[in-house]
Formats: C-alpha cells, sequence, structure tokens
C-alpha cells in the first residue's frame, strides 16, 4: 500500500500521461482499501481474511468523446501505457455534448471535518470474540436451533480524486461491521432471521450480545408461519424495511431517469408527492455517517438537502451530466466506482418520523400486514408499479397475531407515497433510515 505521497506521484504520472497522449481533459479516482474479516459458526471460527488492494479509475476526454477503465497495475510504466490505450480508445467512440469535467471556480476548496475515521483498528482476536459473543446470544435464545453463523469486519478507505481542471482532494473513511443471523425450527419447515450492524467507529455498534440476542429472538418469532388470504388491508413496513420505500423513491428522482423520461416522478417536481408533513432528507455531512462524503465525485461541493419537503418534491439528483442534459446545475450527487463515470447517488437518507407510535399506528387495524421482509426486485420505475414478496405478522384488532410467510405485496408507488404514513420511531443506524410506516389500500397475494 502506497504513502500518500506515493499515490499522489501515481496520479500526477496518470495526468502527465493522459495529457502527452492527447486528452483534453482527465480525471482520476484512487481507492486504496485494507479490511479484515471473520466468520464464527456453531462455536467455531470458519473464516479469517485480511485484505489489502488498491485499484485507479480513469476517465479521459478528447474533444467530447470520453472513455472510462480502471487497473489494479499501478507501476508506472504499466499505468502510462494503460493511459495512452484509453486515451486512444476515447478516439474512435462516439461523442457525448453532456461529458466534461467542472469549472475550476466550482471545485470545492475546504472539505468539512466529518469525523469519518475510527483511530483504533481492531485485532483479529477483538472480531472474533465480538462474532463469538453476538452468536453466542443468539443461539442461547429459546428455540433457535441453528446458526447461519456470525460476522465482524473492519476496514479503511482513503479515497483520492484528481482532475486536470485542478481538482486534488482525498478523504479517509473506517467501517466496523457485526452481524448474526440464526435458525428456527427443522426440516422444511425451518425459518431465519438475523440482525446486522455498521458503523464508521466500533463505539456506536451496540454489544455483540445485544445484536445476538435480537437476532435471535426475530428468528423464533417467525417460527410456524401461514399464508394470509388474499385481501386489500392496510400494510404496515417494520422500520428496518421501510428504508426501502426512501431507495425507491430516490431511484425516481436520479438525474439519469429523468433525463431519460423514464421515471414515474418524471412531471413531478415542485408538486406535492407525500402528506405534509413529511421530510425526506439527503444529508452528506452528517458526522460519522455511513454514506457521508466532504465532496462529491466530481469535486463539487455537498449540502444537506430536504428532497421531499411539507411532502412537495423539491429537487434531483443530480451530477454535471444529467444536469446539463436538463438545463440545470449540479445538485452534487455525483458519484463513481473506479470502473465508470460519474452518475448521481445520494447519500446519508432519512424519512422523518411522525407523531403515532408504532402501536398506534396499529392500533385501529382491524385486518391487516406488517412486513418485516422483502424479497424480489419487482418495481416498475416507470409506472411506480411495486409488486414484491414479503414476509411478516398478520395483524389483528391491533395487534400482530401469527406469522406470515409466502405472499406478495402490491400497489403503485404513487399512490404509495401519497397515503404513506410514519410512525415516531426514526432511529438513525445506516445510510438510509426510516421509522415504520403504514400505507392503507394496498393488496396482499397469498392464498
Amino acid at each position: 500500500m502506497p504513502a500518500n505521497g506515493d499515490a499522489s506521484h501515481l496520479l500526477d504520472l496518470a495526468l502527465d500521461a493522459a495529457r502527452s497522449a492527447g486528452a483534453d481533459a482527465a480525471d482520476l479516482l484512487l481507492v486504496e482499501r485494507r479490511s479484515l474479516e471473520v466468520s464464527w459458526r456453531m462455536g467455531d471460527l470458519e473464516e479469517l481474511e485480511r485484505k489489502e488492494d488498491r485499484d485507479i479509475g480513469l476517465r479521459v476526454l478528447v474533444g467530447r468523446r470520453q472513455a472510462c477503465a480502471s487497473t489494479s497495475q499501478l507501476d508506472p510504466d504499466t499505468l502510462a501505457g494503460f493511459v495512452r490505450e484509453l486515451v486512444e480508445s476515447a478516439r474512435h467512440l462516439p461523442e457525448d455534448p453532456f461529458a466534461g469535467l467542472a469549472p475550476p471556480a466550482q471545485l470545492a476548496r475546504e472539505l468539512p471535518e466529518l469525523d469519518l475515521v475510527d483511530p483504533e483498528e481492531p485485532s483479529p482476536e477483538e472480531l472474533l470474540r465480538a462474532a463469538a459473543a453476538a452468536e453466542d446470544a443468539a443461539r442461547g435464545v429459546a428455540g433457535v436451533t441453528n446458526s447461519d453463523g456470525a460476522s465482524a469486519g473492519w476496514s479503511m478507505t482513503t479515497v483520492h480524486l484528481a482532475a486536470s481542471n485542478g481538482l486534488d482532494a482525498r478523504y479517509r473513511r473506517t467501517s466496523h461491521r457485526l452481524g448474526a443471523t440464526v435458525l428456527v425450527g427443522a426440516g422444511t419447515a425451518m425459518e431465519r432471521d438475523g440482525e446486522h450492524r455498521s458503523a464508521t467507529h466500533r463505539g456506536d455498534l451496540p454489544p455483540p450480545a445485544d445484536i445476538g440476542r435480537i437476532a435471535g429472538e426475530r428468528a423464533v418469532r417467525r417460527l410456524n408461519p401461514r399464508k394470509a388470504a388474499t385481501a386489500t388491508v392496510p400494510v404496515v413496513y417494520d422500520s428496518r424495511v421501510a428504508s426501502s420505500l426512501v431507495r425507491h423513491l430516490v431511484g425516481a428522482i436520479s438525474g439519469e431517469a429523468i433525463a431519460k423520461g423514464t421515471s414515474f416522478l418524471k412531471d413531478s417536481l415542485g408538486e406535492a408527492i407525500m402528506a405534509p408533513d413529511i421530510v425526506v432528507t439527503d444529508d452528506p455531512l452528517r458526522r460519522r455517517g455511513l454514506a457521508s462524503r466532504p465532496l462529491d465525485a466530481e469535486g463539487l461541493p455537498v449540502a444537506t438537502r430536504r428532497l421531499v419537503d411539507a411532502g412537495m418534491l423539491t429537487t434531483w439528483l443530480l451530477d454535471l451530466s444529467t444536469a446539463r442534459q436538463l438545463g440545470l446545475r449540479s445538485t452534487g450527487h455525483a458519484a463513481r466506482g473506479t470502473g465508470g463515470p460519474p452518475s448521481p447517488s445520494a447519500t446519508n437518507l432519512t424519512l422523518g418520523p411522525g407523531r403515532a407510535s408504532p402501536a398506534e399506528l396499529i392500533g385501529d387495524i382491524r385486518s391487516g400486514f406488517y412486513v418485516t421482509d422483502l424479497m424480489g426486485m419487482g418495481v416498475n420505475m416507470l409506472t411506480g408499479d411495486y409488486s414484491r414478496g414479503a414476509a411478516g405478522f398478520w395483524i389483528e384488532d391491533g395487534e400482530l397475531k401469527w406469522p406470515v410467510s409466502e405472499v406478495t405485496i402490491a400497489g403503485n408507488l404513487k399512490d404509495m407515497l401519497a397515503a404513506l404514513q410514519p410512525a415516531d420511531d426514526l432511529e438513525i443506524r445506516g445510510g438510509c433510515d426510516a421509522p415504520t410506516v403504514r400505507i392503507d389500500g394496498m393488496t396482499v397475494a397469498g392464498r
């Protein structure tokens, strides 16, 4: 793993090689990562893996023709040859009238401090103890019969951005992960569930025993499920799956979908799409946030934005290319991997809480469905049609009565967003968070 000075030298070398080969502009993303992962199952070590890798992604522009590629072969001679070949490839590609780097005046000049690095690197022994404690607690829950295992992990990622427009920025982040999955029942009647958490700082994770206990209790609750009868009823999404609705919303307001006209919300900017008390926020500046970043992948400043404010859709998510297509300005949402060009992406997403508790949200439902698990990706982003496999619990007279599996829930996302009612139990725990939510009038297809 090179020191920062070595990494900067490689980036300078690649930019110089691009200019020498005839590129009019170029940008680079260098990602360096160290990680340690352990897996523990049935009281024994299953796997311990330590990795170190680095990868560079390069985009070159010859006029409006652009080419992107990545490589992990970073010795100077090989890298220079790679760059020359990429520039030659760009000359033979069709023009993209919206391709291009940011004007230098738009680049972020000062990067905010977001406390994304935990200075303490855990030892393999510490991770093993955490995974073992999580699995022990999960297997200790009465009714648990088997284990899919527990895992613990840590990583340190360094991101370095450089470009011919003067961009030169670097930031780091750490990640700590801990989870457990266990099973109940036997034979064809087995059910599984778990709990998995991630945080930039180890001290922000719950204790391993708590993670294991939650995993075990969730699995036991799912024992002996039934199929519900087909009906149109209120559907309540547990907070751990309600965030999927926020991600569907964000997919529908991505600049790529809007520019192509492939979103069911393409004509809804400035209009009410949710109840008037609902706020959806994108916050790249959250301290210790799992998706926080001090600038976007094109070097532009980032800012906290209300994507939905008082129920009204306020913005698209735009990078430079989609902003140019729509005649707008980038919203600082460019993200990229090393293998391709930037594209719009959200950061830390939050659906704001409502006023009712989850119990109050469920309390007046005579017959309905409480969802704890979703399967499949049956969502048509052009029409908003929504159909996903689900499991959870049947609601009778305001209470969760019996577990349900192998059903499908269906509706239309535009109608679902308009009908969505959030509870007051929002917990910030990941890169996309939502409270428990209720949506009336959905179809549950079962037996």
